[in-house]
């Protein structure tokens, strides 16, 4: 059977993207390789979610190991699963806990960023409560009721939890803009579900409620979310929270403290069950967990949670039911087959118009190996870059060789961020960068 053409436009996505250093959006299981036993236990975690459970992961990598790539495959396999999910990068402006509206900064760009099935690029949020209304609809329906009625005996367990009431408000006024054509009334309401509005006044002018999703409500927000979904016919909630490595570069350590007592209390929600239809994947770098000074070990009730196991350590295996799941390197095998995945997709799905032969590859990766040692597979993003930048000289420039370039490539190591973050106070959220 011949291979199926890979379109164009997942093709230039997936290739763009890598070469420059970022993790493509579409086409990702064109190119994903190894990591199968911490996927069965990431599969593991959405099939807990799906059945009512809570699920809190710490994926754990060097800068560019493959962190984000993996957070993108779970959250691909939790669409393909009917959850709702929704990710962001924790930023200088966008943090867990904060005082000045950088929590609902993260909230507001966690909303935006809102997927489902049918949307797997984001901006769902309006989908998701069109469907909660045509659910609703289906259920009067069926059973001969009034929809307001359904529509609120549908939300009155949300009214039970913290904020929950106002919640309910909300959706109750975009089900009135929906009947009476008032398309302000439906903006509005969606307006405050992705946490816009700055001040309660302005809620109030416009929607009648007295609260906001404010830094205060970060979590307690997400937790309504969570049954929300439920009740517009979805699985659950994918909380997906990357650069992770922005909280332990706060030098003020009342704000780092204030963000890990949050990371501690979605935690123990988790892991006691209180959290329903709800998962978190936070991807970070080693020292934000381990440093003892700075990171996540530096408070001791998270170190005594997310320690690793001393037996699985003595047995030299790992434990994946760990909430700090490490990601293991990609072995040099499974490096191979990354390459052979991405020559493939440079030729569009179409074995005839390859570059490059096997040995090509095998010769590429003795170099990386001879030039960077052991970091060409443990974090292989420059690695993979380099090779799509020999690729498309071979592509422009047919008469150069790809054995006359290989010797030529230049691959430098992955190195971390140098830049710190410097909050002057958690009160008036002044923020400097250092270089």
């Amino acid at each position: 059977m011949a291979a199926k053409k890979i379109r164009a436009k997942e093709r230039d996505a997936i290739i763009q993207s890598l070469k420059s250093g970022v993790t493509p959006k579409v086409g990702i299981q064109h190119i994903q390789v190894g990591r199968g036993n911490e996927l069965k236990a990431l599969i593991a975690d959405i099939d807990r979610v799906t059945e009512g459970g809570s699920a809190f992961r710490l994926i754990i990598g060097e800068y560019g190991s493959g962190k984000t790539f993996f957070l993108s495959v779970v959250r691909a396999i939790a669409l393909e699963r009917k959850l709702v999910t929704v990710n962001a990068d924790l930023s200088p402006d966008r943090r867990i806990h904060a005082s000045s509206g950088q929590a609902r900064n993260l909230y507001s760009e966690l909303m935006r960023n809102m997927s489902t099935r049918n949307k797997p690029d984001g901006n769902a949020l309006t989908s998701v409560v069109e469907k909660f209304i045509t659910e609703a609809r289906k259920e009067a329906d069926n059973n001969g009721k009034d929809i307001t009625t359904v529509i609120q005996e549908r939300l009155s367990s949300l009214s039970e939890l913290v904020g929950g009431y106002d919640f309910s408000k909300v959706i109750e006024a975009y089900w009135t803009g929906h009947e009476t054509d008032n398309e302000t009334l439906k903006n509005n309401a969606v307006k405050w579900l992705r946490a816009e509005y700055a001040t309660k006044t302005d809620a109030h002018k416009d929607l009648g409620i007295r609260s906001i999703i404010s830094d205060a409500s970060f979590y307690d927000s997400l937790k309504l979310m969570s049954l929300f979904v439920r009740q517009a016919g979805y699985e659950g909630l994918l909380v997906n929270l990357d650069e992770m490595v922005n909280l332990y570069k706060l030098n003020s350590t009342q704000a780092r403290v204030s963000n890990y007592e949050q990371i501690l209390r979605i935690l123990n929600d988790c892991l006691q069950g209180s959290a329903e239809y709800l998962g978190f994947l936070l991807g970070g770098t080693p020292e934000f967990l381990l440093d003892p000074r700075k990171g996540l070990y530096s408070y001791e009730a998270l170190q005594s949670r997310l320690a690793g196991n001393t037996f699985a350590k003595q047995a030299g295996v790992i434990d994946y039911s760990s909430p700090a799941l490490h990601l293991a390197s990609l072995t040099p095998e499974e490096l191979f087959i990354l390459l052979k995945n991405l020559r493939h997709v440079y030729a569009s799905g179409d074995e005839t118009q390859y570059l490059v032969p096997d040995e090509s590859l095998k010769a590429f990766l003795v170099h990386c190996s001879r030039t960077i040692g052991d970091a060409y597979f443990r974090t292989p993003r420059n690695t993979i870059k380099a090779f799509l930048d020999m690729l498309a000289v071979i592509d422009q420039n047919a008469s150069i060789s790809w054995d006359s370039l290989i010797a030529k490539v230049d691959i430098v190591e992955d190195k971390p961020s140098d830049v710190e973050l410097d909050v002057e106070s958690e009160e008036d959220g002044l923020a400097d960068f250092k270089l």
